[in-house]
């Protein structure tokens, strides 16, 4: 709050001075960048409006003078985030039209990877509490990260003519993802450092030659729904486990309810807690489970590997399979993890930290020139994109679908 004096004298004559409290200009935008940074760092419902408001040292009454609810500053902070993006966007092509695609294509991934460094605390906001807003507003944000797509699709087509529509699509989406990718974890570098690394990054995927893609007519008799061939699961706990990662991702953490779990794994509610204390220990469940079967993967894609590199690659394909085998797990991993109690939340972020590791020893061991930071980035970007572009394809399990993915991991991994 700006304090000015006010000067008033007493009967007597005496001078005395009055605090004047005068309301920042900025007050709006005060309050949605602090909802924003607690949004994406702890989740839309885990945040209150007292809580921001006290942040920044007003009263709830106050905060709603400026917005109505909660969700209208989910809203704001979302919109402003990919406004924002685009403005970067729009403004680098602005009056770029008569120079070479190399060039505007450059200037626009400088602009683009400086926008989302400067909004790192916030860049990821749409990506993980996107499925909160009603769909008119989805739908609006989902537009400019499409409009900013095709504003690097446009330029590498020129550059690359070669390139289909689909293939400059999946580059450009490919190039957002790994930018956004730094909103996943808190990794640190110095900026200038991690401008280079990124830029490098984004020159990689954009280089990259596409295996073929799937026939737009093609059939895919396994669309990754997470169904698992064979037989069906008989014991009620990892039933319980199936369904709940399902809801989780269907509705969100916070809107799933044990009843609804439970009918899903044909379980009253009851009987639910006999295996699970509370819906936080199932969603821990969920996120060991998934743990465990990713060490398993790890610890055989090592086993056969022939070399550094060939275990990067190794692992990608595994990593790869796992996911799109189990979409959901995945998409609710990287939701849901700020819901879990405290020391559940800590002791799973150690657990991704190892297995992280694994792949920056590689990396490093690739390519020399790298240190364990600027390798992790790497690693997150390579991870980050099998979910955006797994959603951006429907996870979808046929081979040419996975291979175009294996393609640009191993490119960010490896800077072919």
């Amino acid at each position: 709050m700006e304090v000015t004096v006010a000067r008033t004298s007493t009967a007597a004559g005496a001078a005395t001075e009055r605090p004047i409290r005068r309301r920042p200009k900025n007050r709006k935008a005060q309050i949605a960048n602090v909802a924003a940074e607690a949004f994406s760092e702890r989740g839309y419902h885990a945040v209150g409006v007292d809580e921001i408001a006290a942040t920044i040292g007003i009263s709830g009454p106050a905060l709603y003078r400026h917005y109505p609810n909660k969700y209208a500053l989910l809203v704001h902070a979302a919109t402003t985030t990919a406004d924002a993006l685009q403005a970067a966007a729009d403004g680098a092509l602005d009056g770029m039209a008569e120079r070479e695609p190399g060039d505007r294509l450059d200037h626009l991934i400088s602009a683009l990877v400086a926008n989302t460094i400067e909004n790192r605390k916030v860049a990821g906001l749409y990506r993980w509490e996107g499925r909160y807003l009603e769909a008119e507003d989805r739908t609006r944000i989902r537009d400019v990260f499409v409009h900013v797509t095709q504003c690097v699709a446009g330029p590498l087509r020129e550059l690359r003519p070669e390139l289909t529509s689909v293939d400059a699509t999946t580059l450009g989406a490919s190039t957002l993802s790994v930018m956004g990718s730094i909103s996943a974890h808190r990794t640190t570098l110095a900026t200038r450092r991690l401008d280079a690394l990124l830029k490098s990054a984004c020159e990689s995927i954009l280089r990259a030659t596409l295996p073929p893609a799937v026939p737009a007519d093609g059939r895919n008799t396994d669309t990754g729904t997470g169904a698992v061939r064979g037989l069906a699961v008989t014991s009620k706990r990892e039933l319980l486990i199936n369904e709940a990662v399902k809801i989780f991702d269907r509705h969100g953490y916070h809107d799933s309810s044990i009843e609804e779990i439970g009918a899903a794994a044909g379980i009253n509610a009851s009987s639910v807690y006999r295996h699970f204390p509370s819906k936080a220990d199932l969603l821990a469940a969920v996120f060991y489970r998934a743990s465990d079967r990713l060490a398993v993967a790890t610890s055989a894609a090592l086993s056969t590997a022939t070399g550094p590199e060939d275990a990067l690659r190794t692992l990608a394909e595994s990593y790869l399979e796992l996911s799109f085998r189990n979409p959901e797990v995945l998409s609710v991993y990287f939701a849901e993890i700020g819901n879990l109690p405290k020391n559940e939340r800590t002791n799973l972020r150690n657990v991704q930290r190892l297995h992280v590791e694994e792949w920056v020893h590689l990396v490093t061991t690739v390519r020399s020139e790298l240190s364990a930071p600027e390798a992790r980035f790497l690693v997150h970007a390579a991870l980050g994109l099998v979910l955006d572009i797994g959603r951006l394809v429907h996870f979808d399990t046929r081979e040419e679908s996975r291979a175009r993915l294996h393609t640009l991991m191993t490119a960010v991994l490896l800077g072919h």
